[in-house]
């Protein structure tokens, strides 16, 4: 098989518009990610849907919109195949994509104060992680769930330094 991804126009321009945030211009990002969201629409692409969602949540300014995002991307990836995954990169599949996204929920909730969702969300995460490979993204998401556990053993409600955002 190829490695190389499916050409899919709509999917180079969230990941342009994701690299933007990620230098330093996150609300141009968010705009042009906002934008793309309109195009797409509820019901599009649940692939697009997906992502363009997880990665908009952490542009947002505030943890009630950030939430509004992170449960759009859980949504979406309940529509997503791992068929349609693999049009994109013959390596992804859904359930590679499940303990980030109730990671960044886990974390969200815990800044909101809802620690009992917060709890919920990690020890999913938690348990979906074991079946993540020992590499980047699965020593990242693995790293990401001991920083909000430690977080909410200490009571925090503060962004970590370690969220997306934070670094920009």
């Amino acid at each position: 098989m190829d490695d190389q991804p499916t050409p899919d126009p709509t999917m180079t321009r969230i990941i342009e518009a994701v690299q933007l945030g990620q230098s330093g211009t996150p609300v141009q990002a968010r705009e042009l990610l906002s934008t793309l969201w309109d195009e797409i629409g509820p019901t599009g692409d649940a692939l697009h849907r997906c992502t363009l969602a997880h990665y908009l949540a952490d542009l947002q300014d505030t943890a009630e919109a950030e939430l509004v995002w992170d449960e759009r991307a859980l949504a979406a990836v309940a529509d997503l195949t791992d068929e349609r995954a693999r049009q994109h990169h013959h390596a992804l599949q859904v359930r590679g994509f499940l303990p980030s996204l109730h990671l960044n929920l886990a974390d969200v909730h815990r800044r909101l104060g809802h620690t009992t969702r917060a709890r919920a969300h990690l020890a999913t995460a938690r348990s979906l992680a074991e079946d993540l490979p020992a590499d980047q993204y699965g020593d990242l998401v693995r790293a990401g769930i001991q920083h909000v556990d430690q977080a909410l053993a200490a009571g925090s409600t503060h962004r970590l330094d370690s969220h997306p955002a934070a670094a920009g």
